[in-house]
């Protein structure tokens, strides 16, 4: 359902929200159990919840609780406006998988999955029931993670604040009413922001966690408010168990235009949800998708859209969410007339908005779309170095899928202050919880049996590293993207990159030359060349993890630093 069926409601007070219209998105019912029935329910789950539970609401009331709670505000166009305190990003260092026998046989350990056991998520796992028993008010929300109803999982989401249910609402599948009676959660968050752990007591890394628990079908969150948590569990859980069955799980956005469909790969910051929203083609979805044998689709039924700097003119689509009833702005800061600043990143660089994928009138109508013809990665390069369109063969595509290079972007992790350069495989290492090598092995036989094309997009840098050059103009990467999906790149020039091999095409359409070759835009050639190398011998060191795994092809892909005269 398009925006123009939101209700916009009077700005008087927080009760204007009860009631007045019906929620604009699929499965909005206001089933609330009585507390009694409610404990019953939530016995499965060791919880004996001692104050009220509200089961299932609508957003109108969720977000009038949470305004009535003091845990939000609206902004002048009602729109649930809300501040994560210190953590405004994920906690990647306070995020473990409990280590015991089961599904997480087949983690791959080390810095990205780091492991419990099971002594320690015991005892976590009793403070936060402990907590949530004594809150006052309780909310749940049951939803679906997978739109492919083949593939879909059903999760739930207990919690102390009634705007972390909102988002929850927003983000999954929504369910209708009978398959609410029905609900079995496969995996269930158990969610307590309030509680706070000491990490000599409690075997954390600091006072906030998350522990996944994959056999026993739970996650456990505390201490930390930002929402993006939630999703990103439930996405890691869908990511281990997609492969068992076949399917690629992938950290992408994607679009349709009915008949050909196009993934955009990347990491938080490299312009994932804003490539995919196009006028001339329908959203599939910004963030996680899973590739089938009968196309694609999305796991989320929302998007979580970053929004510093968001511009009307640049993202249209967006911005008109940021207007909608419905819609929850998450660390933004407002204006004396209650309308966002969105170029105010006093709180946050990370500031964000959630909002159903309802709001985007453009989108395919069961967040669902054929095999995809265009594959496109996209890195945010902050040295510089890399060219703003490459095309890519595919030994290259399995090559630069595997490194996953980008910068972290200001904000998107606690203690990153300004972008730095970075290796995630898969470009989504954080949610990718097996071996890469089963996430590129899949991509690879999919690519080749949909015969695919794959392109490298930086958004990141041109002419100098951050802090000399300028980033790559937005409305020259949207032009790069529509020659790519309108095929207007098969008959033009290529030249190669001296150190990374990529295919550079000499002329792209509205789009200026000078600047499709990177050496050209820098004005010290030799500074340009120094910093090719560097990066070179980054991806290099890099990769020597995998090398093992990797065939002689794939090896070949990986740049060869040159020597300069």
């Amino acid at each position: 359902m398009g925006r123009q069926t939101a209700c916009i409601t009077h700005r008087a007070v927080p009760q204007r929200l009860k009631g007045r219209c019906r929620s604009p998105q699929r499965g909005g019912s206001s089933l609330q159990g009585s507390s009694q029935g409610s404990a019953v329910r939530l016995s499965a789950h060791g919880l004996s919840p001692k104050g009220e539970v509200h089961w299932n609401l609508g957003w109108e009331n969720l977000h009038s609780i949470a305004v009535e709670r003091g845990e939000a505000r609206l902004t002048a166009h009602d729109v649930l406006l809300v501040t994560t305190g210190e953590r405004t990003g994920r906690s990647p260092n306070d995020r473990f998988i409990v280590d015991e026998p089961g599904l997480a046989d087949k983690v791959w350990w080390g810095k990205v999955n780091k492991s419990t056991d099971s002594k320690t998520f015991d005892h976590l796992l009793g403070m936060v029931r402990t907590h949530l028993d004594s809150a006052d008010q309780l909310f749940v929300k049951d939803a679906f993670c997978g739109a492919d109803p083949n593939y879909r999982m059903p999760v739930r989401l207990v919690t102390e604040k009634a705007w972390h249910a909102a988002f929850m609402h927003n983000m999954f599948i929504r369910a209708e009413s009978d398959e609410l009676e029905a609900h079995d959660p496969e995996f269930t968050i158990l969610h307590a922001p309030d509680l706070k752990a000491i990490p000599s007591r409690d075997g954390t890394h600091s006072d906030a966690f998350v522990v996944l628990a994959l056999d026993r079908g739970l996650v456990i969150v505390g201490g930390m408010h930002y929402a993006g948590e939630i999703k990103k569990a439930i996405f890691t859980i869908m990511n281990h168990i997609l492969p068992l069955k076949g399917l690629l799980p992938m950290h992408c956005s994607a679009n349709t235009d009915d008949e050909n469909s196009a993934l955009f790969f990347g990491l938080s910051g490299t312009g994932k949800t804003t490539l995919s929203a196009d006028p001339r083609r329908a959203l599939v979805g910004d963030d996680e998708h899973g590739w089938s044998d009968d196309g694609v689709f999305n796991f989320e039924g929302g998007c979580y859209a970053k929004l510093i700097d968001l511009s009307e003119e640049d993202e249209p689509a967006i911005y008109a969410t940021t207007h909608i009833p419905g819609s929850i702005l998450e660390n933004v800061v407002l204006n004396a007339d209650g309308t966002p600043d969105f170029a105010n990143a006093s709180l946050t660089q990370n500031t964000r908005g959630s909002y159903p994928i309802e709001f985007i009138e453009n989108r395919t109508p069961d967040s669902m779309a054929g095999h995809p013809k265009d594959v496109v990665f996209l890195t945010c390069d902050a040295f510089g170095v890399l060219p703003p369109l490459s095309r890519l063969t595919p030994e290259q595509a399995a090559y630069h899928f595997i490194s996953g290079y980008t910068a972290k972007v200001a904000g998107t992790e606690v203690g990153i202050n300004e972008p730095q350069a970075t290796f995630s495989t898969c470009f989504g290492a954080p949610f990718m919880p097996r071996h890469p090598g089963v996430y590129a092995d899949l991509l690879s036989a999919k690519i080749k049996r949909h015969d695919a094309k794959c392109w490298l997009i930086n958004t990141g840098w041109s002419g100098g590293v951050y802090g000399v050059g300028d980033r790559i103009s937005l409305k020259y990467t949207r032009a790069m993207i529509t020659s790519i999906l309108d095929g207007e790149l098969e008959g033009v020039d290529y030249t190669k990159h001296l150190v990374f091999g990529l295919q550079m095409p000499t002329t792209c359409p509205n789009v200026p030359s000078e600047i499709l070759s990177p050496r050209n835009t820098w004005a010290d050639k030799d500074a340009y060349d120094d910093k090719a190398n560097e990066l070179a011998d980054a991806f290099n060191a890099n990769f020597a993890q995998f090398s093992d795994n990797a065939n002689a092809e794939i090896l070949d892909a990986a740049p060869k630093a040159t020597v300069r005269n």
